[in-house]
């Protein structure tokens, strides 16, 4: 009895320690496969992922104008660099309209943008589009002009500073005492005031000499010539005698010009502009413009692209300096720009192809 038993438990214990074993051998076999299967997702899986072709950078640019020459090169030349670098750009125009440009910023981030450029139209009340900008995670890069009291994350532009200061150089070496006339461009563009505190750097020592008198000091609003041929005009109707003009852009020194012309003035009296329109480098060259502010818009383009490029990548920046705007100092990049007058705009504005020889001496 005991050794029936005993053969029975004997049978029994063998035939769990085999279930047992079988079970071992199951759960190896699957460890296996799991380790198999792990290394060939981390070796395959990782090659696929890196082989997805991200999606293209799309730029909006909200441009506040097209009313001036120079903003339509602006435009044409940052789309066909920025396609070139296999970036996509969704551009808006406000046409000087603050509202609009509010708007069309949200236009903007609903086209999923990656990053905003915006060329503001009022440098304080185009920083509710920037916080629009900003609430969605996008940075802005503000471009030429700048936007005051704003979270921007870059500013580029033109040394305004250094225009203003041309310009007055330009003058006081031609005119040395006189009457000025001041054209100043719209006041919600903050460029106007880098300009006169740059042309005032240069004159004030002539004026606290009193050698310069200040007969004019006047804004134009929307940059419109319209205002500039009144103020001069009227002075002129006044009897009051003008020296020179210093005229913030070449649509203003237009402006002066005509109403000089009517008067005979036209060429005696100097008048200064900025962008080197194809009109303003016409009258150079005729001699009733005396010089403009050429700024190489090709360079800016290509550094504010290189600066879309770090933003995204989200590599380091390397300001030229830091520039309060209200709100906290920003990264700020300034190219030089250049005075060109009749002497020099065959070796700068037409040398660099801005206009061509044929342009600017009307040759047909």
């Amino acid at each position: 009895m005991n050794r029936t038993l005993f053969k029975k438990t004997n049978k029994i214990i063998r035939k769990n320690y085999l279930n047992t074993i079988v079970l071992i051998l199951i759960f190896i076999t699957l460890l296996v496969v799991f380790a198999i299967y792990m290394l060939y997702f981390l070796k395959f899986g990782n090659k696929t992922q890196t082989t997805v072709k991200p999606s293209k950078v799309v730029i909006g640019f909200a441009m506040g104008t097209l009313k001036e020459e120079r903003w339509f090169k602006d435009r044409d030349i940052l789309i066909a660099k920025a396609h070139e670098k296999g970036y996509e750009v969704e551009w808006v125009n406000a046409n000087e309209n603050d509202v609009e440009q509010i708007n069309q910023v949200k236009y903007l981030l609903s086209k999923n943008i990656n990053i905003l450029i915006i060329v503001p139209n009022n440098y304080e009340k185009c920083s509710s589009a920037v916080s629009l900008a900003k609430k969605r995670g996008i940075k802005v890069i503000s471009y030429d002009r700048l936007v005051r009291n704003s979270d921007i994350d870059v500013y580029v532009s033109f040394n305004n500073y250094k225009v203003g200061e041309l310009m007055a150089k330009w003058l006081i070496k031609k005119v040395p005492q006189g009457n000025y006339a001041f054209l100043l461009g719209d006041p919600g563009d903050y460029n106007v005031q880098m300009i006169k505190e740059g042309y005032y750097k240069v004159l004030d020592p002539f004026i606290e000499k009193k050698q310069i008198n200040n007969v004019l000091e006047k804004y134009c609003y929307n940059w419109r010539k319209e205002y500039a041929y009144n103020y001069i005009n009227n002075l002129l109707e006044q009897h009051k005698r003008i020296n020179a003009v210093l005229a913030s852009n070449d649509s203003l020194a237009e402006g002066a010009i005509m109403a000089l012309s009517e008067k005979r003035l036209a060429g005696i009296v100097p008048v200064t502009g900025q962008d080197a329109d194809i009109s303003a480098c016409q009258r150079i060259v005729k001699g009733t413009q005396l010089m403009t502010v050429y700024k190489p818009i090709d360079k800016l383009v290509d550094l504010t692209l290189e600066i879309v490029d770090r933003l995204i990548n989200n590599k380091s920046l390397r300001p030229s300096l830091m520039l309060n705007n209200g709100y906290k100092n920003v990264p700020t990049f300034f190219i030089d720009p250049i005075g060109v007058d009749k002497n020099n705009i065959n070796d700068t504005v037409i040398k660099d192809n801005f206009h061509t020889w044929e342009e600017v001496y009307i040759v047909k």
